[in-house]
């Protein structure tokens, strides 16, 4: 390389651009990689249950008319069962009304009170390499109906068929259902059945007749899920208290919880929403399940926080200030050197932190990221160490560099390990490295063979100018 510092600076430069190229080669790796995780997880997850949203109870009560129908139909002679016809040979016609009862869309009512309880308890499932938390969530809901009101959605002749009433409960799949479900007023128990009527979801239903003097509904029942659940609040006021052995959770949704705590041990959440709080009807003729599950929904996810893909990703991303620190050190150290390191021992030296991270991941989806960080750290840290003492003819030196990498390599390892202050660390690092280059190079002539940029002086004037 040219003994100009300024020139074997700015081929530096270069060199850490060039290894773009590979970082961002690494970084496509690491993204197929997360994209086929993600792709297992989600068959895993669909395959347990997925996730859950749980919304309702409905009570549905059908509606019927009475309506006189006139009917003009051919007389029938009922000896012959023929047409009856008069003496010119005419047919005869007779003239009927009949009554009768029309269905009419039926009245849909959401619970005046909902209370909710669920308890979930997580495992995680395994398929080769890749892992999911999933849960089993047992939910108690106690409710009940403001059947005055159902009266009021009435017009004309419309009647209410209060004995062929249903409650439903829509759910994300029906095979996630575990475990007996109960529904029950008092000591009245309810038969359960699906919900066959495709147009207005999958859960379940059962027929509970007229429900004008029950006490209120307690329903039961268990299901599985992965990745996250939710209910809709479809209760004039509805309370949601949720409790998990989950350590990680996410709470998401149109509400967050009035209050939750999160410890190792798991987490607990509760809600309470008024009806003034979602723009839903609790009495109508139209269905608005769907308005609740999009606009009126509240939850938790179940998180694998900060896992080893997105923290190989974020090494990738940080690659190219890693490597620029690296190429600084050996630059800073070299530069009086009688034969400085060359532009290809600098790329050598660049792959190798490249490849630290397809290391890592190799290794984190095998042993975890912690121990995979550790080996791929140590085997860069002393490959590069022993390089630049062999190769680089550092000597001595080369400790300072290894002290330096350990240092890098450290606050990589906090950096990936706080997402909420990575931009805070490496911005930091960047900054205090740059500082260190600027003062250990104060005194540098860049331009070599002793020339230095400095402003020209100010000629100064003659004695005679002055004078004139």
């Amino acid at each position: 390389m040219s003994q100009s510092a300024g020139l074997r600076f700015l081929l530096v430069a270069f060199l850490t651009l060039v290894m773009l190229f590979p970082l961002n080669l690494v970084t496509e790796v690491v993204r197929e990689r997360a994209a086929y995780s993600d792709t297992t997880r989600a068959a895993i997850s669909r395959e347990w249950g997925g996730a859950q949203v749980l919304s309702g109870p409905v009570l549905v009560i059908p509606v019927t008319e009475e309506v006189t129908k006139r009917e003009r139909r051919l007389a029938i002679d009922p000896a012959t069962g023929q047409s009856m016809r008069d003496d010119r040979g005419r047919l005869i016609y007779e003239h009927l009304e009949e009554t009768v009862a029309e269905d009419r869309p039926p009245v849909f009512l959401f619970a005046e009170s909902l209370d909710v309880s669920v308890s979930n308890e997580s495992q995680i499932r395994r398929r080769g390499i890749f892992e999911v938390p999933v849960f089993t969530a047992a939910i108690e809901a106690d409710f009940g109906f403001p059947t005055d009101a159902a009266e009021r959605e009435l017009t004309g002749d419309e009647a209410l068929n209060w004995d062929a009433a249903q409650i439903r409960v829509f759910l994300s799949e029906n095979r996630a259902l575990r475990g007996e479900a109960l529904l029950e007023a008092g000591d009245a128990a309810f038969q359960l059945d699906p919900i066959s009527e495709g147009k207005t979801g999958t859960g379940i239903m059962a027929v509970v007749g007229d429900v004008r003097e029950a006490p209120g509904f307690r329903l039961s029942l268990n299901l599985n899920g992965a990745e996250a659940f939710r209910m809709a609040a479809t209760g004039r006021t509805t309370r949601l208290a949720m409790k998990s052995d989950w350590p990680h959770p996410s709470f998401f949704g149109d509400f967050l919880p009035d209050g939750s705590e999160v410890t190792d041990a798991g987490f607990t959440a509760n809600w309470t929403i008024p009806h003034l709080a979602r723009s839903l009807p609790q009495v109508s003729r139209e269905l608005h399940d769907q308005s609740a599950r999009l606009g009126a929904t509240m939850g938790a996810r179940y998180l694998t926080p900060n896992d080893f893909y997105q923290k190989a990703w974020r090494s990738a991303r940080y690659g190219v200030l890693f490597v620029s620190l690296t190429f600084l050190t050996i630059f800073l150290m070299d530069r009086a050197h009688a034969r400085p390191a060359h532009g290809v021992q600098y790329l050598m030296i660049g792959l190798a932190q490249a490849i630290f991270t397809l290391l890592m991941v190799a290794y984190a989806e095998q042993i975890g990221f912690g121990a995979a960080y550790l080996l791929a750290a140590s085997a860069t840290i002393g490959l590069i160490t022993a390089y630049s003492r062999l190769a680089l003819g550092m000597g001595a030196r080369s400790w300072v560099l290894a002290g330096v990498l350990a240092s890098v390599y450290g606050v990589l390892y906090l950096i990936l390990q706080s997402t909420d202050y990575a931009l805070l660390a490496g911005s930091t690092l960047a900054f205090a490295a740059l500082a260190l280059t600027m003062f250990l190079t104060r005194n540098e002539t860049w331009g070599g063979g002793g020339f230095a940029l400095s402003w020209p002086r100010r000629r100064a004037r003659p004695d005679s100018a002055l004078a004139s």
